[in-house]
């Protein structure tokens, strides 16, 4: 007898609707103000970010900036 193959794309089990999470696109192009710094970094570190960037498709210096925001705001006092 042969088996009936799967299609991998399909869903299994049963279905249930979610909750629309995602803000929408207005909230998500709002502009922050930045500040132009001068900053000098290891040669290693700038080749990973750029190696990364490509990989992901994006820009370098938007990593190393979320990279700053993100250990900012953990670090940032109550």
């Amino acid at each position: 007898m042969k088996k009936k193959m799967r299609d991998p794309d399909m869903p299994m089990g049963k279905l249930r609707r979610v909750e629309d999470f995602l803000p929408p696109p207005g909230e998500l192009a709002y502009p922050e103000p930045t500040l132009k710094v001068t900053l000098s970094l290891n040669r290693s570190s700038v080749e990973f970010f750029k190696h990364q960037a490509r990989k992901h498709h994006t820009k370098y210096q938007r990593m190393i900036r979320e990279l700053l925001d993100h250990y900012a705001s953990r670090y940032q006092p109550a």
